[in-house]
């Protein structure tokens, strides 16, 4: 039987949290999940090898305060209290790419997520239209809250100041990412203010589940602008990912050019340990590309750990690691030693909190900074 995770808002405090669609009191999330994995094993049984798109046929649009036809919550992660589903569509099987960093400008003249996981599995999106006098930052606190009280991890989380620019563009710019099952579903990313995103990741028997949170003030114009949308995506895989954390070289160089360093989270070591891990191998391989493709281009290789463990500890291992990759780049990919030179800081400059698991993630990272 599945367990419901129910969530107080506790920002500001509120009524106790019933589960939608019987809309109790604004201002909480629902997750649930089942522990022994029957109720996800029930719904990834139904998925097939070939892409299949289920798309409401269009209509006049949902009415206010009424989900829009043929329209339901996901059974793991249900509504913002007090919402309505304006958009919904299912795909059985695709490729999904979730960011794990600000937007950064691409070679296309869009934008792209300075670091991204690709995943494949059952992919659900639902876009909802918010109580109005909600905030956009009341409503993304509410679903990492529930997410992280259900047991997911939250892999990367974003702000208003530091989303980058046009960080929409990743999921609502091109006609085909847009859902457009309503007439105004398609816009309602067109003009966002306050704009928050998260994405989390938790285990359900023996399957991954990603969860994709956007959450932005509509100031568009159409019939039911001038509130919070929220676009949630939930993807299903099929099997546990691991190894899948790509940043391209591309992307380092936009990182690396707007900001002089970026965070590299694709390569995998050890606990305690200075050896690469094998899952590293995409990774070091982009890096390579990255100054095979800039040759005037010199780079300083940083080593971050959390603060588990003394100073001195973490200072050396820090250090080592980034050893290491300086020696794999050198030894493995025939980059000239002279071009690179490494350190390590252990914990001085952490990106997140270190008193929880997913701060800790953040931290535990490598740098590649422009000399």
């Amino acid at each position: 039987m599945a367990r419901t995770v129910s969530v107080n808002n506790r920002f500001p405090a509120r009524t106790a949290l019933a589960k939608a669609p019987a809309r109790p009191p604004i201002g909480q999330v629902v997750t649930s999940y089942s522990p022994n994995g029957d109720t996800m094993t029930a719904m990834l049984r139904t998925s097939t090898l070939s892409v299949s798109l289920l798309v409401v046929a269009a209509g006049l649009g949902a009415q206010e305060g009424e989900d829009s036809a043929g329209s339901e919550d996901h059974p793991l992660v249900t509504r913002y209290t007090g919402s309505f589903i304006d958009g919904y569509e299912v795909k059985d099987f695709a490729s999904y790419t979730l960011p794990l960093g600000p937007a950064v400008a691409d070679d296309a003249g869009g934008r792209s997520a300075s670091e991204s996981m690709t995943l494949e599995g059952k992919i659900t999106r639902i876009l909802y239209r918010n109580p109005a006098e909600r905030s956009t930052l009341e409503i993304i606190r509410n679903y990492q809250s529930a997410l992280e009280a259900a047991g997911f991890e939250t892999v990367f989380r974003c702000t208003p100041s530091d989303c980058g620019r046009l960080f929409h563009w990743i999921f609502y710019k091109e006609m085909e990412q847009r859902i457009r099952n309503t007439r105004t579903s398609g816009s309602a990313f067109d003009i966002p203010q306050e704009l928050h995103y998260m994405a989390a990741r938790g285990s359900v028997g023996d399957r991954t589940v990603h969860v994709s949170v956007l959450v932005a003030f509509d100031a568009g114009f159409s019939a039911l602008s001038k509130r919070p949308v929220t676009l949630l995506e939930v993807i299903e895989s099929e099997s546990m990912d691991t190894g899948m954390v790509t940043i391209d070289a591309d992307a380092m160089a936009a990182g690396i050019d707007a900001t002089g360093h970026i965070a590299i989270y694709g390569l995998y070591f050890g606990t305690d340990s200075a050896e690469i891990e094998p899952e590293s191998a995409p990774t070091l391989e982009e890096i390579a590309t990255l100054l095979r493709e800039r040759p005037d281009l010199a780079l300083l290789v940083v080593g971050h750990t959390d603060n588990q463990g003394s100073y001195e500890h973490n200072m050396n291992l820090s250090k080592s690691r980034a050893n290491s990759v300086v020696r794999a780049l050198v030894g493995e990919y025939g980059i000239d030693e002279s071009r690179l030179s490494s350190d390590g800081v252990g914990y001085l400059a952490p990106v997140a909190s270190n008193d929880t698991a997913p701060g800790r993630a953040q931290n535990r990272r490598v740098e590649l900074v422009k000399r």
